[in-house]
């Protein structure tokens, strides 16, 4: 088995001496005020290990997360970045979470960045201003980065399986399908389904290892809510099945660390697609063969405010903490 390039699951966690951390902390702020932005600071107010809530910034004034934000001694405003930077506490932010829109992101982004060029963004738009980050499979790689893009939910489930895959065989084509419930995907998701898209499937090549990748996603409206269901597929050379099979298995089992509901929902699929009977797959090759794999997995959220069917918003969050962790474990060993 192939190691993960520059990340991976020996470097989620950085060893630094036990008493540079004690009872250290870095702030953050959290620009988007809905589901995200509210999931994401409750968790960071009750298991953040390196960092603590500095600012909770929204638009509008009645939104239920400003008000929790309020309720739990957050500093909050309604006046969206342009009034964070008039919070006395801004000062004292060194990471800012954007849980907004792709567009507002690249708008925020240079906003920020005029006023303080060194402070680090954890990007959970699509926007990709910054280098993709799957915390498993190359976090590691972006600890020093100023800015960071989480790819999408689906990118988040699916991505460290073709990561697990190419680790051990050329992958020739990734493509996954990412099934949430319509409940659980808010007016941000609905505004950038073609860059879900569209970004999902440049990281599946550039982290995941593909020579080509395609990303699905479909909006379930049943009732009730269906927990988010993920399907990946692999088209590799040949190689050993059961190689492919462990090396998946140790990829949940890494994810798992901090997305406690992430899980395979059966034992991986393979078919063997012989030179004799060549499939298409546009874009890649009309004669194609090798084994596909096949991957299917389930995302419970862990519940801290979103229902648990909402894993597709349970694991970007989840991701985004433990990314921004690692960015403050390395401030903080530098200091």
């Amino acid at each position: 088995m192939k190691p993960l390039a520059d990340g991976g699951r020996d470097s989620l966690t950085l060893k630094f001496p036990s008493e540079v951390f004690m009872n250290k902390k870095l702030k953050v702020a959290i620009i988007g005020s809905g589901n995200i932005g509210t999931d994401l600071m409750i968790k960071i107010m009750r298991h953040g290990e390196h960092l603590e809530m500095g600012a909770m910034v929204g638009i509008d004034p009645q939104s239920d997360g400003l008000a929790r934000a309020q309720r739990m001694g957050v500093a909050t405003t309604h006046e969206g970045v342009e009034g964070l930077t008039r919070l006395p506490v801004f000062a004292d932010i060194d990471i800012i979470f954007d849980a907004t829109s792709a567009g507002a992101h690249v708008r925020n982004d240079a906003f920020l960045r005029s006023l303080k060029p060194k402070i680090r963004m954890v990007d959970l738009t699509p926007a990709a201003i910054g280098p993709y980050c799957i915390p498993v499979v190359n976090g590691a790689a972006h600890d020093d980065a100023l800015n960071v893009n989480m790819v999408t939910c689906g990118g988040q489930a699916t991505i460290p399986m073709v990561a697990a895959v190419s680790r051990v065989a050329k992958v020739h084509y990734g493509e996954i399908i990412a099934s949430i419930s319509s409940k659980s995907a808010g007016p941000g998701t609905r505004a950038n389904i073609d860059e879900f898209t569209e970004t999902t499937s440049k990281a599946i090549e550039a982290v995941g290892g593909a020579a080509k990748g395609k990303a699905i996603i479909i909006l379930n409206p049943a009732e009730p809510p269906l927990i988010m269901r993920d399907t990946v597929y692999c088209l590799s050379e040949l190689v050993d099945e059961d190689e492919i099979a462990a090396s998946v298995a140790q990829m949940a089992a890494d994810v798992q660390k901090y997305v406690p509901g992430y899980r395979l929902k059966q034992k991986v699929q393979f078919d063997i697609i012989p030179a004799s009977r060549p499939i298409n797959i546009p874009g890649v090759g009309p004669r194609m063969s090798g084994l596909k794999t096949s991957v299917f997995l389930e995302v419970e959220g862990a519940a801290h405010y979103l229902p648990a069917y909402a894993g597709n918003l349970d694991i970007m969050t989840s991701a985004a903490k433990t990314t921004a962790e690692r960015m403050a474990a390395r401030i903080l060993s530098a200091a």
